[in-house]
């Protein structure tokens, strides 16, 4: 598991090959909304894993989090380095997750689970989830290298580099 710093390194200030500085990880964390909800997330999640005051403090700047951005991912996900929030309004991601490196998710997306069993869902890397997006289910894989359109519903497994979208179809009719 990657540290703290290789996770601001990564994703706060956004270019591996520069070198890192805690002034340029609370520069940005302070322009960006969602450059700061991932330096605390990070922050919470992290002592989240600890006991006793640790993990109250973790769970109090996490009810904060989710007040002040909107966005839901519990306390507890596994979650590589890399994450992209998109327009991060509307994001629900539960803690019985794995989910890999450079994973993008967009606005109104949910990955929750079905509670049927404990396994959880497994996301692989370079996994980008359109707006809309409900993945719904226990014991779920998906591969890496997959791309999931918008408001689509997966309940199923997904291979590696696969593109994935629900066919809808919009009926017009006369009165």
């Amino acid at each position: 598991m990657p540290s703290l710093k290789e996770y601001f390194h990564a994703e706060i200030i956004g270019d591996k090959s520069k070198p890192y500085s805690w002034f340029k990880v609370f520069r940005r964390s302070r322009k960006s909304r969602l450059s700061n909800y991932l330096f605390w997330w990070r922050i919470a999640n992290s002592l989240y894993h600890k006991k006793g005051l640790l993990k109250s403090l973790s769970n109090s700047i996490g009810d904060g989090l989710i007040q002040k951005h909107n966005i839901e991912i519990m306390l507890g996900a596994e979650i590589g380095e890399g994450l992209v929030i998109g327009h991060g309004l509307g994001v629900v991601i539960t803690k019985n997750v794995q989910i890999g490196k450079n994973f993008v998710v967009r606005q109104n997306c949910t990955i929750g689970t079905d509670y049927k069993s404990r396994d959880p869902i497994i996301i692989g890397d370079n996994v980008n989830l359109g707006a809309g997006t409900c993945i719904i289910g226990s014991g779920i894989k998906i591969g890496d290298r997959v791309k999931i359109g918008a408001m689509s519903f997966i309940n199923k497994d997904i291979p590696s580099d696969s593109i994935v979208y629900t066919k809808k179809e919009l009926i017009v009719r006369p009165r």
